[in-house]
């Protein structure tokens, strides 16, 4: 038998007999690129039983790693001045030093398309086919997140279509136009999503079918002589239209769908002046908004299990004589600077590094499933002791989020690992109060207080449609709920409400009300600039 050390854990594997090494030299060629992949697949899929969409690995230049950093992670992205801004400025720092590039990007898609730069030695092409290929491939296609809110078949596709679409708008309706529209829906891509009712599962291939049906329908029903008629013309105007619709309904907010958590799709529906490529416009950005929004609520457990199978990955082919030892030394250094966890005071801290984080649990997951102490034992009777921790990850990988992932496996070792407490500051009280040490008491407050960190809702805001006054000025009328007292920021706010107040096309308020008495605490109002 042999014998490896895994996190704080020892596992025994059955001997196999050792190869030769992938590489010895740390240039690649594409050939050695294909007998990496194969190897890592042998371990991932036929050791670990992970399940992957196809992988399609691509090399890349540093300066395509930028340009792919400025179009938010994702190929074959539509123009605007935005991504050219922060290409502009991720190369400056780049060039200066005061920045690095991550070693890959990695794309939810099926096939899975993993990014690596042509500048990585060997062993980091290994490190990242095992980290984006198979780690970030297998969550993708598990977690329930992915699976229900995202197309990864479609995604593709659909951006091409986003593409040309955009594109063919600006050569018919000119730059500025396309671009105040586009600007806009990026000010509310955050507020472009269904949070909580989840619409089905996304089809983006029949979403490219639906827009070409709508525009041909359009083209086929509009006659330039309705224009110029003075009584009734054949189309009432689509304020009207709804207005008639709400007295049918019993009622302009019921008949609106009011309150309504998606910002851009009301818009896309319901804006009086938008034109059809407009709302097809909007239409683009919250699809691709939606799509992310799964990321953004698995950070921690999505780097976790990326970062774990590479771990065990590299550290399989180096037990069967496929890495040599320099190559194994090599991922060593740049795996411990992936998980390394700076101090508090450390000028490099900026709060808890989700690499180390997600790593450290899914290790103390799988020490507490084959080697638990009776602490271990106590907090966690339903796995401790059950000898298959890879199931138990691939259960957690598939049904959890950060939130309730951090609620259900977080350990008081890793607690005393991370030197975890909570404290209470109160802005009026001059002193700080510790109110979680190590005890029973205090491991569950801190695991309730650091989960609540990673639920989405408390640190993004709370903005629902709540009312429009069609018969009247036609205001649109805003409600956000305020929790813990944390208000907006006013400048920030005022300038996506001109934003808001120009698709709309009339005035815009937003309140702010307390979530829990209901009272309200500030008023903010825009109208659209003529």
């Amino acid at each position: 038998m042999a014998t490896t050390t895994t996190g704080t854990t020892t596992k025994k594997r059955a001997a196999k007999k050792p190869v030769q090494p992938l590489f010895e030299a740390p240039e690649w060629g594409f050939d050695t690129l294909k007998h990496m992949h194969d190897a890592i697949e042998e371990v991932a899929v036929g050791e670990m039983g992970l399940d992957v969409y196809p992988n399609q690995i691509e090399v890349i230049t540093s300066e395509q790693m930028l340009d792919a950093y400025s179009s938010i992670g994702m190929p074959l992205m539509y123009r605007h001045w935005s991504f050219g801004k922060h290409f502009a400025h991720d190369e400056a720092m780049y060039r200066k030093g005061a920045q690095g590039l991550a070693y890959e990007l990695v794309i939810n898609s099926n096939p899975c398309i993993s990014y690596v730069m042509e500048e990585n030695s060997n062993t980091m092409q290994a490190l990242v086919i095992a980290h984006a290929g198979f780690g970030h491939n297998h969550f993708f296609k598990n977690n329930y997140l992915f699976q229900h809110w995202t197309d990864a078949d479609g995604i593709l596709d659909y951006l091409a279509f986003a593409k040309r679409y955009v594109a063919r708008c600006e050569d018919q309706f000119g730059i500025d136009a396309v671009e105040a529209i586009l600007d806009a829906g990026h000010a509310l891509m955050k507020h472009g999503i269904n949070r909580y009712a989840r619409p089905g599962k996304p089809n983006l291939a029949a979403e490219r079918v639906r827009q070409q049906e709508r525009t041909a329908y359009l083209e086929s029903t509009y006659n330039d002589l309705w224009r110029t008629l003075p009584g009734d013309q054949r189309h009432k105007p689509v304020d009207e239209e709804i207005s008639e619709l709400a007295e049918k309904r019993g009622g302009e907010r019921r008949a609106l769908g009011l309150p309504e958590e998606n910002l851009l799709y009301f818009l896309e529906k319901n804006a009086p002046k938008l034109e059809v490529w407009q709302r097809e416009l909007l239409r683009i950005v919250r699809n691709i908004g939606q799509y992310f929004y799964p990321q953004k609520q698995t950070k921690v457990m999505n780097e976790g299990c990326a970062t774990y199978v590479h771990y065990q990955i590299m550290t399989r082919l180096y037990e069967r004589g496929a890495l040599t030892e320099g190559a194994m030394l090599e991922f060593l250094r740049s795996h411990t600077a992936v998980v390394f966890q700076p101090g508090y005071d450390d000028p490099r801290y900026g709060g808890l590094n989700p690499y180390a984080l997600g790593f450290a649990m899914m290790c103390d997951i799988q020490r507490i499933c084959e080697e638990p102490t009776d602490e271990d034992r106590d907090w966690f009777p339903a796995i401790a002791g059950n000898g298959d921790a890879l199931g138990t990850l691939k259960d957690a990988w598939a049904h959890y989020r950060d939130e309730s992932f951090i609620l259900q496996f977080l350990s008081p070792k890793v607690i005393r690992d991370f030197r975890l407490f909570a404290v209470f500051d109160n802005s009026e009280d001059p002193a700080m109060m510790v109110e979680a040490i190590h005890d029973r008491r205090g491991y569950e407050k801190i695991r309730r207080q650091l989960a609540r960190q990673y639920d989405i809702a408390r640190f993004e805001p709370e903005i629902q449609i709540t009312d429009v006054d069609l018969k009247g000025n036609r205001r649109l009328i805003l409600t956000h709920n305020v929790h813990d007292g944390r208000l907006l920021q006013k400048a920030d706010c005022d300038a996506v409400l001109m934003h808001l107040a120009q698709i709309w096309g009339y005035g815009v308020k937003l309140l702010e009300v307390d979530a829990e008495s209901g009272r309200t605490l500030r008023k903010h109002t825009a109208v659209p600039l003529p």
